[in-house]
């Protein structure tokens, strides 16, 4: 660097993650061998959004931005010492030799999306510092990322203590002459979920036919969409576990579940070119049948109050699955509750479908161990209480898609990497190209005109 021997920005407290409304405050640290001249030494507080229709692109096709704030510190700081060239009429100051700390403050405004980052595109803060030296000299420049948390509430979202349910029926034909009917549905115990927390899954077939039905699979997929001129859709499977066929003319059940590992929230309020949407895919193969279930990931859990009751699900009598969460095995089925749930539909006997594999399982069947730090500690996290941490005040938040990506801690402390080692599926994929969305909750409840079906 020259003269320059450290240019450097620190936050107070060295706190990193910050909420809309709050002031964000620091030092920036400046150490010359020799004295230095400067035309100004400003700080900049700013956060954008830039997209692109280009993986890890390095220039945006659309940016916006949230704020940009200037703050010149050394017409505050170094006020004596800026003189006065006549021949130019540029006004110089000039930076002793030696260590100096020049203190900033900026408050973030109120609505402002949480940070994120992705493939397509990034939701980005930071505090940037620029020397500007005088004419044929060089410029320096700092500059340290933020991150901000805008918390979603998940009781802010209405209805969102009730399950997520959808149902599809599918006729189909085989051996040439004969046909049969097949009845899907499934439920999830609730539509809104932090991470920590487990999904209680329920499905049913309805298997009314001669023959066998191919493997059930319940996945937990992200779509992001980035709203360029043509929408890019990335799709994530974060999680998928697979259960058995259902023999001819059998009724079957099934239940599992799914620990929701680290992720960025649902929708990013605030920002208008990236928008999170996630839902539970079950889909059954030969004959091919899909249904989904829109769900909400938040930060803040559902909470149970007396006058605040889960509702049962329309004609699902085989999934009265309880609301609280608590430390599990992902893929052991819950104890059953009621010995008359093993009579449905019109009093057939269903029988249990056995799970065959599980994403958050490791070859041995046994569950993955998720660290702590990886997960929010809201009321209802799914973690015990003699693995939480006795800090766990704040919420943890992820800033990228995916499950093993950076999360950080907001307070004192520095930023903690995640140590989840959630197992992805083989068919993990992220397409760099525009591709049909998946279906609304409506399509899938739509017996043949479902877009899922169509391209089966």
């Amino acid at each position: 660097m020259g003269k320059l021997q450290e240019f450097d920005i620190t936050f107070t407290n060295n706190k990193v993650v910050y909420g809309p409304g709050e002031s964000i405050s620091g030092t920036v640290k400046i150490r010359t061998g020799n004295s230095l001249q400067y035309k100004a030494i400003k700080v900049y507080c700013q956060g954008s959004c830039g997209i692109s229709n280009k993986m890890n692109d390095a220039v945006w096709t659309l940016e916006e931005q949230y704020f940009n704030s200037t703050l010149s510190v050394a017409d505050k700081v170094f006020t004596e010492l800026v003189t006065s060239t006549t021949m130019t009429k540029v006004i110089h100051g000039t930076l002793a030799a030696g260590e100096h700390s020049l203190p900033f403050q900026f408050l973030i405004p109120v609505a402002v999306p949480t940070s994120f980052e992705g493939p397509f595109g990034k939701i980005l803060y930071r505090v940037r510092a620029v020397i500007d030296t005088p004419r044929f000299s060089k410029d320096y420049k700092s500059q340290r990322p933020f991150y901000l948390l805008n918390l979603l509430n998940l009781n802010d979202v209405p209805d969102i203590e009730h399950p997520s349910y959808a149902v599809t029926t599918k006729k189909f034909s085989y051996l040439l002459v004969k046909t049969g009917t097949l009845m899907l549905k499934a439920r999830s115990d609730l539509r809104g979920y932090i991470p920590g927390q487990v999904i209680k899954l329920a499905a049913e077939i309805h298997n009314k036919s001669g023959k066998d039905t191919g493997y059930v699979l319940a996945s937990l997929i992200q779509k992001v969409t980035y709203k360029t001129k043509r929408p890019v859709f990335d799709l994530r499977t974060i999680a998928e576990v697979e259960g058995a066929g259902v023999k001819a003319g059998k009724h079957a059940e099934w239940r599992e579940q799914i620990i929701v590992p680290p992720l960025p929230q649902s929708a990013l309020a605030g920002c208008s070119l990236i928008h999170i949407d996630y839902f539970i895919q079950v889909s059954l193969k030969s004959p091919d049948a899909v249904v989904t279930l829109p769900i909400y990931i938040g930060n803040i859990a559902v909470n149970f109050s007396p006058s605040r009751q889960t509702p049962s699900g329309p004609g699902h009598c085989a999934a009265n699955i309880a609301p609280s969460a608590a430390g599990v095995t992902p893929s052991a089925p819950p104890v059953e509750e009621e010995a008359e749930e093993g009579l449905c539909a019109g009093g057939v006997v269903s029988e249990e479908i056995p799970t065959k594999s599980h994403s958050q399982q490791d070859s041995s069947g046994q569950p993955v161990t998720m660290s702590p730090s990886a997960f929010s500690h809201a009321p209802g996290a799914a973690l015990p209480p003699s693995h939480r941490r006795p800090d766990a005040a704040a919420p943890l938040f992820c800033v990228s898609t995916g499950a093993t990506i950076p999360f950080f801690t907001e307070g004192n402390a520095t930023p903690v990497p995640t140590s989840c080692s959630l197992i992805l599926p083989p068919e993990y994929s992220s397409w760099d190209y525009p591709h049909e969305p998946p279906p609304t909750y409506e399509e899938s409840c739509s017996s043949a005109n479902s877009s899922f079906n169509s391209r089966q």
